[in-house]
């Protein structure tokens, strides 16, 4: 009756076990696996026990055992993750088949070895000292390695490659047990530096392409304020030279040049405007503060909105990096104009502020906000040339809703770039 009472618990115990390998994530399926087989283990031995003090046959618990271990066995095998046990003394006593693909390693060498021969010397002395804090928490399992990549060892070569793994405990007639579960990641790993290359690929080439642009608009904007600037001006004097020689009783010729002249000054007048909106030439001459000034109170008139500019630390203000300068300048200069566009904001509250590391930009609207839909859609060019501009230079970007509506943008540069960039 006992060995009949031991062999349904086994039974259940294992179904339960093997029912599981079909549901939930691989990771949790192992912690659960390594948890259940150290318990059932303790259960059949300790029914073991009893079964042989009230049972004279003791080969049928025995081959009730070694039917239960073989089945446990093979449940373990089946796992597509590595699954290693080991004990106080970090001795591997569990070894699955995954486990042996993985670390290119037979069963029977590992059993009883140290499980520093599969993780990296340098790594070695920290991984002590983790498990042995993690068996004072006395939690039963956790995932390993949430911030950084962990490493582990090829027994044939000592190839290094990323292992993404979670642990559990669980303790058997005094003595303690630590399973860990462990996923090669390597062709993941691959993917994700592969990617993270050619995204740095792609934002040194927009910053190139940006940085082409920016010569390629002071260029024509020096050639319309130089050239085409010059040639209005003569125009406008040859036609002044033209009123004064027109006899004074042909009062239509009069009129026919008065809005000749009128004409020409609406066409210095956006001339001058193309140029400024193009790349002003103060920016170069007067700096960013005097640039973002003009810009600000410009975009007032024109747009009806009240415009409130403001620098602090204006004593801190001294000769940007020319990319620095274009990078703020045009952030500042696409809020305004989305404000322009899409805000219909009456007040807008513009902040510079120059720290010692770094100088920071704040435009804030009363309008009807931002929708962060808006800020994905496919033409909304705009804000991500912003933010590849800001990113490049290791910046940061932040659009928000602040609590009494409208639009809150925040801009950081580092006063030294840098080569990355964030965003939230």
């Amino acid at each position: 009756m006992v060995v009949a009472a031991l062999g349904a618990a086994t039974n259940v115990l294992l179904d339960l076990i093997a029912a599981g390998l079909g549901h939930g994530t691989p990771l949790m399926l192992g912690v659960n696996l390594a948890v259940s087989l150290l318990v059932l283990g303790a259960g059949i031995l300790a029914v073991a026990r009893l079964a042989a003090g009230s049972e004279a046959d003791t080969s049928l618990i025995r081959n009730a055992l070694d039917a239960s271990q073989a089945r446990l066995g093979a449940i373990v095998d089946s796992a597509m993750d590595a699954i290693i046990t080991v004990d106080e003394q970090h001795r591997v006593v569990l070894f699955n088949r995954a486990a042996e693909q993985i670390f290119r390693c037979p069963r029977e060498e590992a059993l009883g070895s140290s499980l520093d021969r599969f993780l990296p010397s340098r790594f070695r002395a920290a991984h002590r000292r983790h498990i042995e804090q993690f068996g004072r928490t006395g939690v039963t399992s956790r995932r390993m390695g949430d911030v950084t990549t962990l490493w582990a060892v090829r027994a044939d070569n000592g190839e290094e490659f990323p292992i993404e793994g979670s642990i559990s405990q669980a303790t058997d007639s005094n003595q303690h047990y630590y399973t860990v579960i462990l996923r090669d990641v390597t062709p993941r790993k691959q993917y994700e530096d592969e990617l993270k290359e050619r995204q740095s690929e792609l934002r040194k080439l927009s910053a190139q392409v940006l940085e082409a642009r920016e010569e390629e608009k002071t260029r024509i904007a020096r050639e319309l304020h130089d050239e085409l600037g010059q040639l209005l001006t003569a125009l406008k004097m040859d036609l002044g030279w033209v009123r004064k020689h027109l006899a004074a009783d042909d009062a239509e010729l009069a009129e026919k040049t008065q809005k000749m002249a009128e004409t020409l000054d609406q066409t210095v007048t956006s001339v001058r405007r193309i140029s400024a909106d193009l790349r002003p030439l103060m920016l170069d001459d007067l700096g960013l503060p005097d640039a973002a000034a003009w810009l600000v109170e410009d975009f007032g008139k024109r747009s009806g909105v009240d415009c409130k500019f403001k620098i602090l630390n204006e004593a801190e203000v001294h000769e940007f990096e020319r990319n620095i300068a274009n990078t703020i300048y045009r952030a500042l200069q696409e809020s305004l104009t989305n404000i322009g566009r899409h805000a219909e904001a009456k007040n807008a509250w513009i902040l510079l502020r120059v720290d010692k590391d770094s100088i920071r930009l704040e435009i804030e609207d009363n309008g009807r906000g931002i929708n962060v839909d808006d800020m994905a859609k496919s033409r909304s060019l705009g804000l991500k040339g912003m933010r590849e501009r800001i990113f490049h230079l290791g910046g940061t970007l932040e659009v928000s809703s602040p609590p009494r509506g409208g639009t809150r943008v925040k801009v950081s540069v580092p006063l030294r770039p840098q080569a990355a960039g964030a965003v939230s």
